[in-house]
């Protein structure tokens, strides 16, 4: 007989959970409070309610684990200084790199026996969202021209965030309020988007390199690392560093409001069409995204990936960028979507085990993620077409299995009148994309046909 699971919502700092509540923690020398995911409901599973588990290249995603397992063992912070689920991904990687190595059936067997599956999801959703992402390959000069004049900033100097006196090579990206400094002690709002293009950082000398339009640097940013082509035939590598504070507004949605393009219309592609095609609204549509990014040069060859927030390189159909507020670098999901990655149909079945080693201002919520691809024009394609609904299961450590925190643990109250939630519903209907999100296509009646996605290049790996 199979174990009664629960189901559990998080309402603020409240625990609500339809069969246990459990109290979840890691002997830290004192007890700790229950995991709480804001805003969300989660649902222990087995791995056989996983559509396609069996069939996933285990082998391929336990490297691109190993690869989060460099980073999150690297750390030097003492256990109490850390989340939970940190601490129990440290232990799970101290034991995946001592497996080394490890073939298909070894790896699948290794995620089994070190993690638990919780089906993720919005409170009242069943669904996530999903998008995708790459890395452009862009023209451009290390010194303004007459066809290469739209700067690519460095970070500047007066950029600060509140409460962090030294930042060094890291940034905060959310949380923490960011703006100019002046004087000793005041910080007031950085330049919007308008105000730089309109030269409010000429003369500090931060130029990286310049690229033909304001457009393709604002898609840079969007995409957070570029290779820029160079006159000369040389590769310059850029990644995301900083931003100025403000939140980021999706051209696509406004787009939309404006009655440009319809929700079924927008992607990657026809954003810039439309933009390219229309240069003096876009020049009003593109400033009302406030958010700009700064970048930074980095040591990588051509050969090598890109590397995410995290601080490895990403793996094309392997890493995702998430939530960083919500979920824990290196934490592995397993995403069961169709997807347009073929063609402009939702027909490539993706069935997935994947790992957080990025984030994106754009990418908001429990089941939320943006899908690496790759770099270059068909990667671009890919990525440009995922505006999908898909199932999100979190790998959970083991020592954190909600189903075991929770066997001696009595079953809640009914909800009445009286406890306060009353009214509340529970159902899961299937989820409606994220307001800031294209509507997804409808998926087509006819079965999904399996569709390798996409292939990983073979690659110099870079070691951060």
């Amino acid at each position: 007989m199979m174990p009664m699971t629960p189901r559990c919502w998080m309402f603020g700092a409240l625990t609500l959970c339809l069969g246990f509540v459990g109290g979840v923690g890691i002997a830290l020398g004192q007890a700790t409070a229950p995991l709480v995911f804001p805003g969300t409901q989660y649902e222990p599973v087995e791995w056989a309610d996983l559509d396609g588990w069996a069939d996933d290249d285990h082998a391929a995603a336990f490297a691109a684990f190993l690869d989060s397992c460099t980073a999150l063992t690297g750390k030097r912070q003492s256990p109490s200084g850390m989340t939970e689920i940190t601490v129990a991904l440290r232990d799970v990687c101290e034991r995946a790199q001592a497996a080394i190595p490890l073939d298909d059936g070894d790896a699948r067997k290794f995620f089994e026996e070190n993690f638990r599956p919780l089906q993720i999801s919005k409170l009242s959703e069943s669904d996530g969202f999903l998008t995708g992402y790459y890395e452009p390959i862009i023209d451009g000069s290390r010194v303004p021209t007459g066809e290469f004049h739209a700067p690519l900033y460095r970070r500047p100097p007066n950029l600060v965030a509140s409460g962090w006196r030294k930042l060094g090579d890291a940034f905060p990206a959310k949380g923490v309020k960011v703006g100019r400094r002046v004087g000793r002690r005041k910080i007031v709002p950085y330049y919007t988007r308008g105000e730089i293009e309109d030269g409010a950082l000429d003369g500090w000398h931060l130029e990286i390199c310049y690229l033909r339009s304001e457009l393709d640097v604002q898609y840079a940013q969007i995409q957070g690392s570029a290779r820029i082509r160079l006159e000369d035939g040389s590769i310059l590598r850029v990644n995301y560093d900083s931003y100025n504070g403000w939140s980021y507004t999706p051209i696509g949605r406004v787009l939309i409001e404006h009655g440009y393009l319809t929700k079924d219309q927008v992607s990657m592609q026809s954003i810039r069409r439309w933009m390219e095609a229309h240069p003096d609204e876009a020049k009003d549509i593109r400033r009302q995204n406030k958010s700009y990014v700064f970048f930074r040069v980095t040591g990588l060859s051509n050969e090598d990936e890109a590397v995410g927030a995290e601080g490895v390189p990403l793996v094309p159909g392997r890493s995702i960028a998430v939530d960083r507020a919500l979920h824990t670098y290196g934490t592995p999901f397993f995403i069961d979507a169709d997807l347009p990655i073929a063609n402009d149909r939702a027909t490539t079945q993706f069935r997935r085990l994947v790992v957080a080693q990025d984030t994106g201002s754009a990418i908001v919520g429990p089941a939320r993620a943006d899908i690496y691809f790759g770099a270059g024009d068909e990667a671009a394609r890919m990525a440009g077409r995922i505006k999908n609904s898909g199932r999100f299961y979190m790998l959970l450590p083991r020592v954190l299995d909600p189903v075991e925190a929770g066997r001696d643990t009595p079953l809640p109250l009914e909800p009445t009148k009286a406890t306060g939630l009353a009214g509340l519903s529970f159902g899961s209907p299937r989820a409606a994309p994220a307001a800031d999100d294209p509507s997804p296509d409808e998926k087509p009646d006819t079965a999904a046909e399996p569709v390798a996605a996409p292939p990983p290049k073979p690659t110099k790996r870079h070691s951060p």
